[in-house]
């Protein structure tokens, strides 16, 4: 149950129920009270010449004094609208009571057919007064009922009579308990409602004053809810539907909102932050669009889409993704050239001291031996780098994951490092027909990289392992948001890395191997990012290197992403 904020606005609430109950319970009082005397009038009229004069005399003036209680009490409560008030209601039910009493005495008394009208009058105090209110006229009916039948009858007191005033004792006892328990109930339901409906209007203000679009659909395709922001992001009204299928009226402006709207609605799937192309008034713009589903038992399968216009965003980002690079080709230039410095003052010093008159042939020799391993140092660095700048998603194809692995495993374990070190690599099993949309040549050269740096840095006679997990469907990963990712899991059981090494393992020239130029890393995390994936490093409690790359198993929205 909903429960109202403030006491007070409860309790208005209840009284306004109360006195709306009421009023329909008047206007059914007048109506019936009206109905009963003017059937009594006509029947004396009618049998005028059978009739005593006093019958008839006490019908016309039970009928002119309930026009006039009814007129009085309509015009009280209906026509000035003013609640009734405690004393009106006694008033109103007292009347009833003596109306009855009149009735039965002028058709006869104890020989009444009339007798059960003080039922309904006990009823009437039950829902209108409360619960004592309601007892005390079912006793003063009883007591009215004796006196009419003796009131001029010669009667005697029967077991019948008894009966019956026992009877409205009970039903006033009775229709008390359950008219005050109704009373509750009604004043109770109408406080959820009149909540409900507050809530409903506290909620339509907000919907309606946002600037994201919600829109709901059902499962026909019928249009639910749409806020004006939706209207005006989609430059479309519900108003132009035409009893036409919401999702084919702005499949034309927004295909990829459409084909969200459908997936959660036959296969219930939801999509969160997901990027879509729209057009508006004729210009492309970028929506970022989440869904959810209600699927609840018993009823039709609603979604609802929230979308908002992110091309500003977008735009910004780009820029923001501009002056990184322009920042990252500084300090890779920087880098690059500090990682070339070095080398060629080796070489320079060595052909300097070639042309000393004193030079030993050993010597000759070695400043040889110095010259071209540093001239190979450099020509490993410049095809590194030209390998790192030329990281790009060309062609996006379905690769099936397990025959990609394969391929991989096969040309490191052919690699010298793999073969001196004899370090095998173990390909746990791969989801059979996994397929991710990739470019296969990038991701094949980024896989190679990883697991040549897993065998260089695992023990001799150590294992690499590798294992691939489908991920679509299942809770996301902290810190990664990849739509439907495909897990592959790179290990080794080297020494590990420290804190430090995990935070610029990525980065460009960073390296703790003898001889290694710091690009193969950031060569794989600049492919995984190309598409749209994340790559994650860890050295886990147990010892040795753990490296996650998480890639997107469905369609790459947007195209690839330059690096």
């Amino acid at each position: 149950m909903i429960v109202p904020r403030e006491d007070g606005k409860l309790r208005g609430v209840r009284a306004r129920v109360a006195e709306l109950a009421r009023a329909d319970l008047l206007r059914l009082l007048y109506l019936g009270r009206l109905t009963l005397v003017s059937g009594i009038l006509v029947g004396a009229l009618w049998a005028w010449g059978q009739a005593e004069p006093q019958q008839t005399f006490l019908a016309t003036v039970m009928f002119l004094a309930a026009l006039l209680v009814t007129a009085g009490g309509y015009w009280h409560s209906h026509v000035q609208a003013r609640p009734p008030s405690h004393n009106f209601r006694y008033g109103q039910v007292l009347f009833d009571v003596l109306l009855v009493t009149g009735i039965v005495h002028v058709t006869g008394g104890g020989e009444s057919n009339f007798a059960w009208l003080y039922i309904l009058v006990v009823s009437e105090g039950a829902l209108l007064l409360p619960l004592p209110g309601g007892v005390l006229i079912g006793a003063l009916s009883s007591i009215l009922y004796f006196a009419a039948i003796f009131w001029g009858h010669a009667e005697t007191l029967s077991a019948s009579v008894l009966l019956q005033m026992g009877l409205f004792a009970l039903v006033a006892l009775v229709t008390g308990i359950l008219g005050d328990r109704l009373r509750r109930a009604g004043m109770a339901l109408g406080a959820v409602e009149s909540e409900l409906q507050r809530l409903k209007l506290d909620t339509g203000d907000i919907l309606d004053t946002i600037s994201a679009g919600v829109l709901t659909v059902d499962r026909s395709g019928h249009l639910a809810y749409m806020n004006p922001a939706a209207e005006r992001l989609l430059a479309w009204s519900g108003r132009d539907l035409g009893g036409r299928n919401v999702l084919e009226a702005i499949e034309d402006r927004a295909p990829e909102l459409v084909q969200c709207l459908r997936r959660g609605l036959e296969e219930g799937v939801t999509v969160s932050r997901h990027e879509a192309i729209a057009t508006q008034n004729g210009d492309r713009v970028t929506l970022g669009i989440s869904t959810t589903v209600r699927d609840s038992e018993g009823e039709d399968r609603v979604v609802t889409a929230i979308f908002q216009d992110i091309t500003r965003l977008e735009k910004i980002e780009a820029l923001n993704r501009r002056t990184d690079r322009l920042q990252a080709v500084a300090q890779l230039s920087a880098a690059m050239a500090h990682e070339i410095r070095n080398p060629l003052a080796s070489i320079r010093s060595a052909v300097e001291q070639f042309s000393g008159p004193d030079l030993e042939e050993g010597d000759r020799r070695a400043l040889i031996a110095m010259v071209v391993r540093e001239s190979d140092r450099l020509s490993r660095l410049l095809s590194e780098f030209i390998e790192f700048s030329s990281v790009q998603v060309n062609r996006v194809d379905g690769v099936e994951l397990e025959e990609l692995l394969v391929e991989c495993v096969a040309v490191v374990r052919k690699h010298p490092d793999a073969e001196r070190r004899g370090v095998a690599i173990a390909l746990d099993p791969v989801p059979d027909r996994l397929m991710i949309p990739a470019d296969g040549d990038l991701l094949h050269r980024a896989l190679f990289n990883l697991l040549l740096n897993a065998v260089q840095f695992s023990p001799e006679g150590g294992t690499v392992r590798l294992t691939a997990e489908d991920l679509r469907g299942r809770p996301g990963t902290a810190g990664v948001e990849v739509p439907d990712p495909v897990r592959i899991r790179i290990s080794d059981q080297g020494c590990g890395m420290a804190p430090d090494v995990v935070a610029r393992i990525f980065d460009p020239f960073f390296t703790t191997r003898q001889g290694g130029t710091g690009l193969g890393l950031t060569i794989v995390h600049r492919a995984v990012e190309a598409h749209r994936g994340v790559i994650l490093a860890e050295s886990p409690r147990d010892g040795g290197a753990e490296f996650n790359m998480y890639l997107p198993g469905s369609p790459i929205q947007g195209g690839a992403r330059e690096p």
